[in-house]
């Protein structure tokens, strides 16, 4: 499958260029970017065209990968899909409701596949986990928390889209992206309320009947970061498996995602319709949210 990608920024660099480019199933055809000469540096660094223009490269592949904003994430994949490309996303799809909805919608009227690259269900032992707890069911309640320290130390990842949004946009996405599977979806966001520095804490009603709390942030402390669940019920009480990330392998799995749904034409489960969800979730989180002002 051709392939292009849409970004040259840090993501784009160490997770998106070497993932397509090890791939055996991908041609990984050439890169834009909103900046040509960052898309010239990134594509000869991986020996492959930079394209000034977005609609030349569209033309020329079967599939795109996108590494941008969410906001000009969300406007480009509309295009590629309208150009009839597969499309691997990254999470959030977009940061607004309409614009989640339309690149769902664009995708299904195209008929092309779609995957959302939420790192945490590509983890083959966090995927497993997933799998299992939904399965046994009967959950009361579940604890989430993603810290992450991208505004407190020197971070790549510090870029403004994320100064903007803040950790709910961010890492909620991943929560979401373990929680819904295991609790079903979110009923009703029953508070959202502002921590230090851009913590976010929710607390959820899922449609199985558990409750959840999420607390998010990009400004924890760096010795307090990390990611973890902890779900309670009939069984027990299970943990997420603390299991070492690898961001281009992970991106190799999404990116099989994506050749498996082109191939079979059942939707993957992590498809634009689901990120369009997160982003309603989200979106209704950050409603309440401004009614708590920092």
């Amino acid at each position: 499958m051709r392939i292009g990608l849409l970004g040259t920024g840090p993501w784009a660099g160490m997770a998106h260029a070497p993932a397509l480019q090890d791939h055996p199933d991908l041609d990984f055809v050439g890169v834009w970017g909103r900046r040509v000469e960052a898309a010239e540096e990134l594509a000869e660094r991986h020996g492959v065209r930079a394209y000034a223009e977005v609609d030349a490269l569209l033309a020329e592949v079967d599939a795109v990968a996108v590494a941008l904003p969410p906001a000009v994430q969300a406007d480009l994949a509309v295009r590629a899909a309208r150009a009839g490309c597969h499309l691997l996303l990254d999470k959030p799809v977009a940061t607004t409701v309409e614009q989640a909805r339309a690149v769902a919608e664009a995708a299904r009227a195209a008929e092309v596949a779609s995957v959302v690259f939420f790192t945490s269900r590509f983890v083959p032992e966090i995927e497993a986990w997933i799998a299992e707890q939904a399965a046994a069911g009967g959950w009361f309640t579940a604890r989430a928390q993603w810290l992450g320290a991208v505004f407190t130390g020197d971070s790549p990842f510090a870029t403004p889209w994320r100064r903007e949004k803040g950790a709910l946009w961010d890492v909620g996405p991943h929560a979401l992206s373990v929680l819904l599977p295991v609790l079903g979806d979110v009923r009703r966001v029953a508070a959202a309320v502002p921590g230090p520095g851009d913590t976010t804490q929710l607390v959820l009603d899922h449609e199985g009947g558990a409750s959840s709390s999420l607390t998010l942030s990009l400004t924890a402390p760096p010795a307090a970061t990390g990611s973890g669940v902890e779900l309670r019920g009939a069984s027990g009480v299970t943990s997420l498996p603390d299991t070492p990330f690898e961001a281009v392998a992970a991106l190799k799995r999404a990116a099989d995602a994506l050749l498996t749904a082109t191939t079979t034409g059942e939707p993957h489960a992590c498809d634009a319709t689901f990120g369009a969800r997160v982003t309603e979730i989200l979106a209704a989180s950050e409603h309440l949210l401004s009614q708590h002002p920092r």
